[in-house]
């Protein structure tokens, strides 16, 4: 079978349980629409925890999220493919999207960039962040607006690009500067605090 046969066929696997099972599509359609609000909130909580291992957490998310979004536009360079409900035919489209190349998906780049570092930095209980990415992703097909190859691309980019950022990134005397000077600005603006300086390794 051809690999974009076997796309299309996993995508109307996951999509028409939507129509079989339509009293859990609100529960989709907020994992695909709503949950980068939660997102967001939680990288300011881990942040104005004022804790530098924390910091250095969201710090890797960003920089994570930065380069897997520049080489998912450099993949959706080389493939391109619009959404599925642009293409196929009775698609249980559940939320609005505009038609563009959908490949790979951004959303899942977003989420399992913060997930997947959230999952190394916070080894206990770290699963439970690629457990929420891969529910986003899967919402993504169960919506209408992605395939699971959208999905696919766009987690495996995030992680390899997540790996070697917490590899990288948290031992670079620079980020270490920059952060530290931020924090002496911050010290001007909010009550200082005692350091609490800990291993990514702990």
């Amino acid at each position: 079978m051809a690999f974009s046969e076997l796309n299309v066929d996993v995508f109307r696997l996951i999509n028409d349980l939507g129509k079989e099972y339509s009293y859990v599509n609100s529960l989709f359609i907020f994992l695909a629409e709503y949950m980068v609000y939660f997102l967001a909130l939680a990288v300011l909580l881990f942040w104005f925890t004022r804790k530098n291992n924390n910091r250095m957490m969201i710090l890797c998310g960003g920089i994570t999220f930065l380069f897997a979004e520049i080489f998912g536009k450099i993949a959706g360079l080389i493939h391109s493919n619009n959404q599925p409900f642009a293409e196929l035919p009775n698609v249980n489209q559940l939320i609005v999207k505009t038609v563009d190349n959908s490949f790979p998906s951004d959303h899942t780049i977003l989420f399992f960039s913060f997930c997947m570092i959230f999952m190394l930095f916070k080894k206990r209980g770290g699963f439970i962040w690629i457990i929420l990415a891969i529910l986003v992703g899967l919402s993504r097909i169960w919506v209408g607006v992605h395939y699971p190859a959208d999905v696919a691309v766009g987690a495996i980019i995030s992680i390899v690009a997540a790996v070697i950022v917490y590899i990288t990134v948290p031992n670079l005397s620079i980020i270490n500067k920059a952060l530290v000077l931020y924090e002496k600005g911050e010290g001007y603006i909010l009550p200082e605090r005692k350091r609490n300086r800990i291993s990514k390794f702990d």
